[in-house]
């Protein structure tokens, strides 16, 4: 991490800036306008940047100066704030959680009453992202992918899914015995991972079953999620993550017409980095959401399997 400037430093510009004299910035932080001037000097060292002009008694503000302010007083304000909160015993912890687009636009914003729930009050920030996801920018506390792509960052396998063929129950009843070659068929676009996923084309090969231009036609959505939906609007038969589905398998808004499945080539994995790792609150979400995982992954509706 690069070597900050003198946090008192800044304290004394972004008061002098905004009270428009050292004097008024003496007064408000009780010290001498001769040590603001000083502290400011400091730090304009440190910068290598100049944030006053000094002219006869006045100074203005540089390029650099005007820039910085409003940034300097937004950030001193919200340290203002938690101080207070912790103080008055309203603090409330903060959370960022990063997941995979189709997992945020679903399946975990479902779950996430459940865990406050038991948690308690925390401020939670749930980012929909594809990989790579930059930890440190967006302070993020913990991330769900699909692969290991975080292991400079500490980082566990946590459960291995697999995708189910499934559709609308008034589609499954003109399917024969594993033969889904005559209907129409919903594509999933992986993303960045799709090469680890399985395509159509490779559930057929893996059959054993001959499908024709049947494994390029019909519908096709660049999400996990955009895909279940149109299976649940009987539009086609989709391939889904266990994870995804295993719900609506439940509640019978999908059926699985067939039995046969195909194991996911990588687990997901749970990233959480050290600066964060400490914390109360992250180790608690980290238990719940792999308990939320695996009750998904291992439904009874998923039991019944035919890998290939």
């Amino acid at each position: 991490m690069a070597t900050l400037p003198s946090l008192k430093g800044l304290q004394a510009f972004e008061a002098a800036a905004r009270a428009g004299s050292f004097v008024a910035a003496a007064e408000e932080l009780s010290i001498s306008a001769a040590a603001v001037s000083q502290l400011i000097r400091t730090v304009e060292e440190q910068m290598g940047r100049k944030l006053f002009h000094r002219v006869n008694r006045r100074v203005v503000l540089t390029e650099a100066g005007v820039e910085m302010l409003p940034r300097l007083t937004m950030a001193f304000q919200e340290i203002g704030s938690v101080s207070r909160e912790v103080s008055g015993g309203a603090f409330r912890p903060r959370l960022v959680v990063s997941v995979p687009p189709s997992m945020a636009m679903g399946w975990l914003s479902k779950r996430l009453a459940g865990f406050v729930a038991s948690h308690g009050a925390v401020d939670i920030s749930l980012r929909g992202d594809d990989d790579p996801v930059p930890f440190d920018r967006e302070l993020i506390d913990i991330r769900l992918s699909y692969g290991p792509h975080y292991r400079e960052h500490p980082t566990e396998d946590i459960v291995r899914d697999a995708v189910y063929p499934v559709c609308a129950p008034a589609l499954s009843g003109a399917i024969k015995r594993d033969d889904l070659a005559g209907l129409p068929l919903i594509h999933t676009d992986w993303g960045p991972t799709g090469a680890s996923f399985p395509s159509w084309r490779n559930w057929f090969e893996a059959a054993g079953i001959d499908p024709g231009r049947s494994a390029r036609r019909g519908l096709s959505a660049n999400s996990s999620r955009a895909a279940l939906d149109l299976a649940i609007s009987g539009l086609g038969v989709a391939l889904a993550q266990g994870i995804y589905c295993a719900q609506a398998l439940e509640d019978g808004r999908l059926v699985r017409p067939v039995l046969r499945t195909a194991v996911l080539r990588q687990p997901y994995c749970l990233t959480i980095p050290e600066r964060s790792a400490r914390r109360d609150v992250v180790a608690a979400f980290r238990d719940w959401l792999i308990k939320e995982c695996l009750s998904s992954v291992e439904s009874p509706a998923l039991r019944s399997r035919d890998s290939s």
